[in-house]
């Protein structure tokens, strides 16, 4: 629930590509440990696999550090964005904080 619309998109984006970067850190957890695995086997066809993994993997690394970075910027825009919304808007905030409290207070009785 953002104060803008770009908090909104940003929130509802931020989950899936949360998600995309825990499969892909753990696709390259599982690469690196393929690799160790069969350090010592030997073969062309062996060598040439430790190879293409390898470069997938450094492709799979450098595309995991960019959208980390993009991840950690749209997070820095919006809370920059709610950081300002709070600022110009102290009462309102504080009654939008108050009535999210009334809310989760009423779901957390029910149960």
């Amino acid at each position: 629930m953002g104060m803008t619309g770009t908090a909104t998109e940003a929130e509802v984006g931020q989950a899936p590509n949360h998600k995309l970067m825990d499969d892909l850190k753990t696709v390259v957890a599982d690469a690196e440990e393929l690799l160790k695995a069969t350090a010592t086997q030997t073969g062309e066809r062996i060598a040439a696999a430790r190879a293409s993994t390898e470069a997938s993997l450094k492709a799979a690394r450098a595309r995991l550090a960019e959208a980390q970075a993009a991840v950690v910027g749209e997070t820095r825009v919006v809370a920059k964005a709610a950081d300002d919304y709070v600022r110009a808007n102290p009462w309102e905030a504080v009654g939008i904080a108050a009535a999210m409290g009334l809310v989760l207070g009423i779901l957390v009785t029910r149960r």
